[in-house]
């Protein structure tokens, strides 16, 4: 069996050079040694944010990963770009293309969070979770794609929530709506880079990390949450195979796959009580 995170000669994204976001902890680093791991190159970026986005930490967490990666045989170099803002967004991808020459996948992983409920959730913080969420996938997305275009290629996955699809999670309206925003961005984007050969797809996870765990121990979840499980989904939907997916939303958790779906119906229960007023 082989070690977790090493490198495999001529791997299936050998050649290829991957940028994740958030790439320091979690399932950033967990998809940054996947993807290494695939023969991809890897950048991975991570400001060394707290959670909550507020303050820098003082260890160099993408340092940390990059160096793990290497001990195995991959190839990565860190970023520590804060891609909260179009500036920041353009210097992670001008990283890839300067070290490695080119870019062909982009995981849009970096997130952080605010569990304020919106009467208590003030102007700050809810722009500072857009801005790393929404604006920061947006950004990478907005410099990552004329590299791409000009290649005829490119893999992009946008990370959303089961926050913003249903009721019950309790995760923050700031951080619901960050995340329900890239499903919109994902279609949007997904019908841009299809002229070019492009996919755009999201990956929904369920994982134990630092920023669901307190989540996951409050309702007693007993559930094998392996962020490498999400990491391998992330995996798929970024090989050369997958050049015919593109606008999906894919559900990863407990070593189960799901796909979530936007669908119309004019003959539910609801819609026969309203035309009942129409």
């Amino acid at each position: 069996m082989s070690t977790p995170g090493a490198a495999v000669p001529n791997g299936p994204l050998s050649g290829r050079v991957a940028l994740v976001t958030g790439a320091g902890r979690g399932l950033g680093a967990s998809h940054a040694a996947v993807l290494a791991a695939a023969g991809a190159a890897v950048v991975v970026n991570d400001a060394s944010l707290s959670l909550d986005g507020v303050s820098r930490e003082h260890v160099d967490v993408a340092g940390a990963v990059v160096e793990t990666i290497t001990a195995a045989g991959g190839i990565a170099t860190a970023d520590r770009s804060d891609i909260s803002r179009f500036s920041g967004a353009e210097q992670a991808v001008a990283c890839a293309l300067e070290t490695f020459g080119r870019l062909d996948i982009v995981i849009n992983n970096a997130g952080i969070m605010s569990a304020s409920k919106v009467t208590g959730l003030s102007q700050e913080d809810f722009d500072r979770v857009l801005a790393t969420n929404v604006t920061g996938s947006v950004g990478i997305a907005r410099a990552a794609f004329a590299p791409m275009r000009d290649r005829r290629y490119g893999r992009v996955v946008n990370t959303v929530s089961e926050a913003a699809l249903g009721t019950g999670y309790h995760a923050g309206v700031a951080y619901a709506a960050s995340k329900a925003a890239l499903w919109g961005l994902t279609m949007a984007l997904a019908d841009e880079g299809a002229p070019y050969g492009i996919t755009v797809n999201a990956v929904s996870p369920g994982a134990r990390t630092r920023m669901s765990r307190d989540h996951l121990d409050r309702v007693g979840s007993t559930l094998d949450l392996d962020p490498a499980h999400v990491s391998r989904v992330v995996l798929a939907l970024v090989a050369e195979s997958a050049g015919d997916i593109t606008g999906r939303v894919v559900h990863a958790a407990g070593g189960a796959v799901r796909e979530y779906r936007l669908e119309r119906h004019s003959d539910t229960p609801l819609i026969a009580n309203l035309t009942q007023f129409g």
